[in-house]
């Protein structure tokens, strides 16, 4: 399988193209059959497009759906074993633009691999990605389904929480150097849907880093954790000490497993059903009052 001209594409009826996150146009002749995964959102992405009995390699972290787990690893996303990556021979390999080290996966490119760049923006680019992901495996009548079902899940979800009450709110995505995510990101564009005004998101980065001085100021009305690990509360329990702080002192600090609204993948409806129940509590206690 080769990383093909789109002129050779076009001449080749079978080939197999689609635009990666990076906006190359990445063909195959065929299916790929043999399939590297180097980040966890890449690896359930790719497992969500039907492709999962094609993966051979993934990283640290991969850890959903449980079968991940029980794939080889190749290191880390932001280090990869490429002796032991080339040792399996893919025939595809799912990068991520931001988050692998750009001369590894060029090394991997020069070697002929093909490499199909990943990092949906937006929560259409992840059935998108489904999607495209599935056209590479040959398994689009599964993607297709799954992208679908997403969209639909989540068309339900803004239906529901178009009208809501606005709720101030403070998503911390880090706590060492604190950093959150501007309206742009893609946890931004689901706190938008949930109703909740982003305390943050007029900040020009995506992922802004910020003092507790710009929290104290801001005064959000909720402050939601995300980060590393699936019971992180820890995080939470930083901001107790500002009693004055209006989440605090109406006990809304919240927490959402990261690994259903920090990575870019079909859970993601799962992690803003939470989000939003969470902020519908804020209103449901402004109207006790």
């Amino acid at each position: 399988m080769l990383l093909v001209p789109a002129s050779m594409a076009q001449a080749n009826h079978h080939a197999r193209c689609v635009m990666d996150d990076r906006d190359r146009e990445v063909c195959l002749y065929n299916p790929a059959r043999r399939i590297a995964t180097l980040s966890p959102g890449a690896t359930e992405l790719t497992y969500a497009a039907g492709a999962g009995e094609q993966v051979v390699a993934v990283v640290s972290y991969s850890d959903y759906p449980p079968e991940a787990k029980q794939v080889a690893s190749v290191g880390s996303h932001t280090r990869i074993d490429l002796e032991a990556l080339i040792s399996l021979a893919p025939d595809l390999v799912i990068g991520w633009v931001t988050g692998n080290p750009a001369e590894q996966l060029e090394t991997l490119e020069a070697l002929g691999m093909p490499v199909f760049y990943i990092e949906p923006r937006t929560i259409e680019g992840v059935a998108s990605a489904i999607e495209r992901l599935a056209r590479l495996a040959g398994t689009e009548a599964t993607g297709r389904q799954v992208a679908n079902n997403f969209r639909h899940q989540i068309a339900l979800l803004k239906t529901r929480y178009a009208e809501r009450e606005p709720v101030t709110t403070f998503y911390q995505v880090w706590d060492e150097p604190l950093m959150s995510v501007n309206d742009q990101h893609l946890i931004g564009q689901v706190m938008q849907l949930c109703g909740a005004v982003n305390v943050v998101g007029e900040q020009p980065r995506l992922v802004p880093r910020l003092d507790d001085e710009a929290v104290l100021a801001a005064n959000p009305e909720a402050i939601v954790a995300g980060g590393m690990g699936e019971e992180n509360r820890h995080w939470l329990t930083h901001w107790e000490q500002y009693s004055h702080l209006v989440a605090v002192a109406n006990s809304h600090l919240f927490f959402v497993p990261p690994s259903l609204i920090q990575r870019p993948t079909p859970r993601l409806v799962e992690g803003t059903k939470i989000l939003c129940e969470q902020l519908d509590s804020v209103r449901q206690q402004r109207e006790a009052l």
